[in-house]
């Protein structure tokens, strides 16, 4: 673990620095992640990362407590990132975008959030009840990226969201962290492509989201992904301790477009079944 926890990007700016905030504690919470990671390290992989996925609420019951997706953009944009594409999910509820940094060295950042006057009332309650709980100030600090869940929840009400929305149930029992790192496949020497790296995960003992297919898109599109499914980490909420799916690890094989220039978004269809990644199996 120690090895997975080394620095990805060093602190030379503030974009690598809160990566490197990101990563540590995306790893630390999820010993899955130092698995895949030590099992291609163990192929003498050293892999890139393609993006970064955090999920947030749009909704902002004061203007210091608003932690949506274009106020998170803006911590990013002050380091240099640009927004590039914008993306719904009707049937889930979400909206998301991405943003790229000119630095190619530095992933894109893809933050949804859910839309949450499309939720039952049950559910803007619920979710105002956590808003309301975050200290004056919260989004003042790029900490915010990363300051993992900084309300209280008792484990019905988690239950009650997740049943409603498994992303808002998800949001309200891990709060804001990355959601996922990506492996760029196109980076990898030890598979032909996409398809010979799931054959191996799953010879590892790793477990795939097959909503969809295990994978989601195509070489027409540009874009293929795939992802673990989330394991199960343990939670302590107010009255409680449970257990739920954590984070997960993507990989993503990007094509080049009729231009010749590597597809650089994102494919909603395929975003939609990612999310499922953290679906409680």
């Amino acid at each position: 673990m120690t090895s997975v926890m080394k620095s990805l990007y060093g602190d030379s700016t503030p974009a690598r620095a809160a990566l490197d905030q990101l990563w540590r504690d995306y790893v630390q919470m999820n010993p899955q992640i130092g698995q895949v990671v030590s099992a291609l390290t163990d192929l003498g992989e050293s892999f890139l990362n393609d993006h970064i996925a955090l999920r947030t609420f749009d909704m902002a019951v004061s203007p210091d407590k608003d932690i949506g997706m274009l106020k998170l953009g803006k911590i990013w944009e002050s380091w240099g990132y640009e927004p590039r594409g914008d993306y719904i999910f009707e049937v889930k509820g979400l909206r998301a975008r991405h943003w790229e940094h000119p630095d190619p060295d530095l992933p894109r950042v893809f933050i949804s959030e859910l839309v949450t006057q499309k939720q039952p009332k049950i559910a803007q309650d619920a979710i105002a009840g956590l808003m309301s709980q975050l200290p004056d100030g919260f989004v003042d600090e790029p900490s915010c990226l990363w300051a993992g869940r900084r309300w209280g929840c008792d484990a019905q009400t988690w239950r009650q969201l997740a049943d409603l929305s498994e992303y808002a149930g998800w949001l309200a029992l891990f709060g804001l962290r990355a959601n996922h790192f990506t492996v760029d496949v196109r980076s990898l020497s030890s598979f032909k492509d996409i398809r010979g790296l799931n054959t191996w995960l799953q010879e590892m003992g790793f477990a795939l989201n097959d909503s969809g297919g295990q994978v989601k898109g195509s070489v027409d599109i540009c874009l293929e992904q795939s992802s673990t499914l989330a394991a199960a980490v343990e939670v302590e909420l107010d009255d409680q301790r449970v257990s739920a799916p954590g984070c997960y690890v993507e990989f993503a094989q990007r094509h080049h477009l009729p231009s010749g220039e590597l597809f650089s978004g994102f494919v909603a269809d395929n975003a939609d079944k990612i999310f499922e990644s953290t679906n409680r199996h």
